[in-house]
């Protein structure tokens, strides 16, 4: 099958100067490969049936002979490869015209790859390399320059920069491994040699500071749990950190999406949202009554977090941070007020989770030495390995 290849106005991307971008659209078995061709118009210049720029728009000329270039580029290539007879598909053939004919900018990998991110459903991801392309942009002035100009002396000074500006070493940490993963993006798609590669020498992983302890005494694990109060938001904090202690350490994210049918035969079973593992876990009593407090007749999700009302991803994450920003406030009017010694988040739920256990003996090898270890993923695998009845057995230890 042939790959049909156009290029439209995505008018759903709204830039600053309040243009959408032009880009190339690659169809093969029914896969689609976006690629911007570094060019923009207002959405009102454009003839969306015809797909292209209307008469009116300025560079009109321009823009229909660079449309013709970059297509007629695509399909010499493609008629190459079926004349070799080998196999392509949308990604591949895209790859293979930039080896030859493109060398692209950092802003041009940058934009491509939030987009392919977007398309693919990985808005996570997407927003956090946005928050890179942001900062990038903002410490270099633009970023209309090319991957081979990123060298160790241009890191350093861009960690420099970072530093000036007060992140913690972390943040900056996370920033410089998002950098590296749209480095190695871009030595794939031939757009730099992988002999430019300045992440040999400078090493992003001494960028990293151990996290403060979150865990805390059993006895103040129980004060909070017997806690009481008619703020709604404030019960509902503490049921919700409650919840997260007797089921597993669940952290709230997984909180928000749980549903009935993730109860099965008196457990608990859900895919982690951040590891994709598998997790099965005895429902505790307590934790029984707090979803039954909050259990609504036709409710689709366990817990008043999320509803039918927010149906894309991007308006459940921002309700998930909006309760999740709420129930942090309260907790920590909580913990001030029954005096415990640490500032209450939910994540000091799921870290005390851990470590009672480890306190109590449970072998590390059920639980691993805390949440706050190397790999979350490492604990998540212990879990998933064992039998039902050595989880449960563990778990006895929680109260």
């Amino acid at each position: 099958m042939s790959a049909t290849i156009e290029v439209v106005c995505y008018k759903s991307k709204v830039l600053a100067n309040n243009e959408s971008p032009l880009m190339l659209r690659i169809t093969k078995d029914r896969k689609l490969k976006y690629s911007s061709i570094g060019v923009s118009v207002n959405p009102a210049l454009w003839d969306f049936e015809k797909n292209k720029p209307r008469r009116n728009c300025p560079n009109r000329l321009h823009i229909e002979r660079l449309i013709a270039d970059k297509i007629e580029a695509y399909r010499a290539k493609m008629i190459e490869l079926q004349a070799e007879k080998k196999e392509f598909t949308a990604t591949s053939l895209h790859e293979r015209v930039v080896d030859k004919t493109t060398k692209r900018t950092v802003d041009e990998v940058f934009r491509s790859q939030i987009e392919n991110l977007k398309q693919t459903g990985r808005t996570g991801y997407a927003l956090s390399h946005q928050e890179v392309y942001n900062s990038l942009l903002k410490f270099n002035g633009h970023l209309n320059i090319y991957f081979s100009d990123i060298d160790t002396v241009w890191l350093k000074r861009y960690e420099t920069w970072l530093r000036g500006q007060g992140f913690s070493e972390n943040t900056i940490g996370r920033r410089f491994r998002t950098l590296r993963a749209v480095y190695n993006v871009a030595i794939e798609e031939k757009c730099v040699k992988a002999d430019y590669y300045p992440f040999k020498s400078y090493k992003v992983s001494k960028l990293h500071q151990a996290t403060a302890k979150r865990a805390i005494s059993k006895a103040d694990i129980m004060r909070i749990i017997e806690y009481r109060s008619n703020d709604f938001y404030k019960q509902f904090a503490v049921d919700l950190f409650a919840f997260g202690y007797f089921m597993g350490g669940i952290n709230f994210v997984d909180i928000a999406y749980l549903k009935t049918d993730n109860i099965v035969d008196g457990r608990l079973i859900y895919t982690r949202r951040k590891t994709h593992k598998l997790i099965r876990l005895p429902l505790q009593p307590t934790a029984r009554e707090i979803i039954d407090r909050y259990q609504q007749d036709g409710a689709f999700f366990l817990f008043p977090i999320l509803s039918a009302f927010h149906k894309t991803e991007q308006q459940q994450r921002n309700r998930v941070h909006k309760v999740i920003s709420k129930v942090n406030e309260r907790l920590k009017e909580v913990g001030k007020e029954l005096e415990i010694p640490i500032d209450l988040t939910t994540y000091v739920s799921r870290h005390s989770f851990a470590t009672v256990l480890k306190r109590e003996g449970v072998s590390t090898s059920i639980i691993c030495e805390s949440l706050g270890h190397s790999s979350e993923k490492v604990t998540q695998i212990y879990l998933d390995s064992f039998e039902n009845s050595q989880i449960d057995a563990a778990m006895q230890h929680l109260l």
